[in-house]
């Protein structure tokens, strides 16, 4: 099954969490923090303004974005799970 994202929407899969500080602390579970850093895996066609424009999209399929902390909806897929949530709430793309 795939996920197709309407309007101003994307689907993304968040990256795993950093187990191991820089200095070489390992991290219990519950010590690690939420990942924001995201890979986009599908975008919607863009949203309509007022006058029936549309606005396109400003991030692409594969794209590495970072996101607010606690945006969006999760949702699980065939075991794997996304994150849907609105461009708006993508803070930044990491180059």
């Amino acid at each position: 099954m795939t996920i197709k994202p309407l309007a101003d929407r994307v689907v993304i899969k968040m990256t795993e969490a950093e187990e191991t500080t820089k200095s070489g602390i390992i991290l219990a579970g519950s010590a690690k923090e939420k990942p924001q850093i995201a890979e986009i895996v599908a975008v919607g066609e863009g949203k309509y303004d007022e006058n029936g424009k549309l606005i396109p999209m400003t991030v692409n399929v594969g794209d590495k974005v970072l996101t607010s902390k606690y945006s969006g909806t999760e949702v699980k897929v065939d075991s794997v799970e996304y994150t849907i949530l609105r461009q708006e709430d993508i803070l930044a793309i990491v180059e």
